[in-house]
């Protein structure tokens, strides 16, 4: 307590002699979620201690000049359910201070920052995940000439927030990184068509060997370089790096080197995208403590390689989560528009856009290992390297079709599955796969009301006595069986909004646990403050973003929300 108000003071008293000068800038956001939470056994709720749970936090970032300053307070009194453990108590748990110029930047304190696609480091915070991976330490940025970008940081993960204060990490990271826009740099390409960015990044962790059976390393590197190229309508970007032996509790403790690589290909133009893309990875979890698991301590980033749905049925049921031990993965996206006015087009257009996307285990050979060997490498894996082993596929459609100026419409369908044994979301066992068919209708009155309405319904596999998968009509369904959604919207006007949800899970094996899952929410906005009032059953499943998911708990009961941007 000592502590945070010597730096609350420190920065008022900073802020009061910059604004005898100028006042400076303020900005920040607020954000506060209450829950009262009932027992409900039927879909396994349960009712805490405290019934009563409170997230909130408050961002105040402050610019004078080339002076910058900021601070996030934060409180958990309890933390909402589904929230990492390591969220308790109310304090700062994230502050900097910092300077700027065109030529150098330099933070102290809290630090986010992310080298190219995040492969080597990604330090972020996605409060909605409870997830913040930021770095304690100092960032210099410097910038010799237009086009040209060096970083470095220094500093310890945030491992945790407990009583009100940090907590990190038993290791230290550090890391630089570079990067050129070659048509800014040299004069001779400023005037091509072809856009040229190279970078290349270089990370480094250190953590004590306090391991009595294992010789560990203190010191695990990874580097890399990426290129990215632009040539009118296409696009072209590639990265890869490179990891030493790093062994933790993720990987069992082997000695394999890790890598990782991705490359994205697009084109675009009037009517018509065009996206693919292509990941290996393996043994690429990096962490900064290597006994820890989990969300916890992650130095780096390894995108999706899937597309990010929001239909609930589809989000938060069965999603996949990027595997750091190892995947390779494929996406192909195209998205097309019918102009206006043509035979499938109609008045208003339409547009179809279609995507695949795959995970499957790398290929690992283990014929040239000798099993005498103590070097403590246990296979070779290349690049791209792939089995028959199925982690995850999606196939799916989506189609907008206007159909005049009060009614548009949407339809989709999803083929997905999902290798539970891999990517675990339940205690199902093998292939979940399922069928989901979603239509959302959008309708506008005169008085400029609106009505927003969403039909879901998920069907899954279904296997016979013996665990023979059979016909979708036949046998008894994985998991939870088949479920139904249905959503309506209404805005009465620019402040108020109504919303009725109900999941039923129809086709559950066990005919007493066919339960509704009613939601109903009144919300207000004015400006830049928005005010929900939600009551209702809520059924357990996972909040995914980017290929990082949160598990959310099954829930009765009463959540109050509260949002402000400044």
């Amino acid at each position: 307590m000592k502590k945070l108000l010597f730096f609350t003071l420190s920065l008022t008293s900073a802020f009061s002699g910059f604004s005898q000068v100028n006042a400076g800038n303020f900005t920040g956001n607020i954000e506060s979620t209450f829950q009262y939470l009932n027992t409900d056994t039927l879909i396994d709720a349960t009712q805490p201690a405290s019934k009563g749970l409170l997230n909130s936090y408050m961002n105040v970032f402050y610019t004078q000049g080339n002076f910058k300053a900021g601070m996030r307070m934060e409180s958990y009194l309890p933390r909402i359910q589904g929230y990492p453990s390591t969220f308790d108590g109310t304090g700062i748990g994230m502050r900097y201070i910092g300077y700027g110029n065109d030529f150098i930047d330099v933070t102290l304190g809290s630090i986010y920052e992310q080298f190219g696609a995040g492969l080597s480091l990604r330090a972020y915070e996605n409060m909605g995940l409870g997830y913040d991976s930021q770095l304690d330490g100092v960032r210099l940025i410097v910038r010799p000439k237009k086009g040209l970008v060096f970083k470095g940081v220094y500093g310890y993960q945030r491992y945790a927030f407990l009583e009100g204060r940090i907590v990190h990490s038993a290791g230290i990271t550090r890391g630089f990184d570079g990067e050129m826009h070659l048509n800014e740099v040299i004069k001779k390409l400023s005037d091509k068509k072809l856009d040229i960015t190279i970078g290349g990044s270089f990370v480094s962790k250190y953590q004590n060997d306090d391991n009595t059976d294992l010789i560990l390393p203190e010191n695990v590197g990874c580097y890399g370089g990426r290129v990215k190229l632009r040539y009118g309508k296409f696009v072209l970007d590639g990265e890869y790096i490179f990891k030493g032996q790093d062994p933790s509790q993720d990987n069992g403790y082997i000695y394999n080197t890790g890598h990782a690589a991705i490359a994205n290909f697009g084109y675009s133009q009037k009517g018509l995208g065009i996206l693919l893309s292509a990941k290996s990875v393996d043994n690429m979890s990096y962490r900064s403590d290597r006994t820890k698991q989990l969300q916890n301590v992650i130095i780096n980033y390894l995108p999706s390689m899937n597309k990010t749905h929001t239909y609930n049925l589809v989000a938060s049921l069965y999603p996949y989560a990027t595997q750091p031990v190892g995947e390779t993965a494929f996406q192909a996206e195209v998205m097309y528009t019918f102009k206006k006015g043509s035979k499938l087009g109609g008045k208003y257009g339409m547009s179809v856009n279609g995507n695949v996307s795959i995970a499957v285990q790398p290929m690992r050979h283990t014929s040239s290992i000798n099993p005498l060997d103590s070097t403590g490498v246990t296979y070779t894996s290349g690049l791209f390297d792939m089995s028959d082993s199925l982690y995850w596929r999606d196939i799916n459609i989506n189609i907008t079709r206007k159909f005049n100026k009060k009614l548009n419409a949407i339809f989709s369908y999803y083929n997905i599955v999902l290798n539970n044994d891999v990517a675990t979301v339940t205690k199902e066992k093998g292939m979940i796969k399922s069928n989901i068919f979603v239509l959302e209708l959008g309708y506008k009155f005169e008085n400029k009301q609106s009505l927003r309405a969403e039909f879901q319904t998920l069907f899954v596999n279904r296997r016979d006595s013996l665990g023979n998968e059979v016909g979708f009509s036949e046998g008894t369904p994985v998991d939870k069986g088949d479920w139904a959604t249905i959503s309506l919207e209404y805005t009465i006007n620019s402040h108020i909004f109504v919303s009725v949800m109900d999941q039923y899970n129809f086709g559950n094996p066990k005919l007493d646990h066919r339960a509704h899952h009613p939601y109903v929410t009144l919300g207000y906005i004015h400006e830049a403050t928005r005010l929900t009032l939600s009551y209702g059953r809520q059924r357990a499943g996972l909040f995914c973003v980017g290929g990082v998911c949160r598990p959310v708990p099954a829930s009765n009961g009463l959540t109050f929300s509260f949002t402000h941007s400044f």
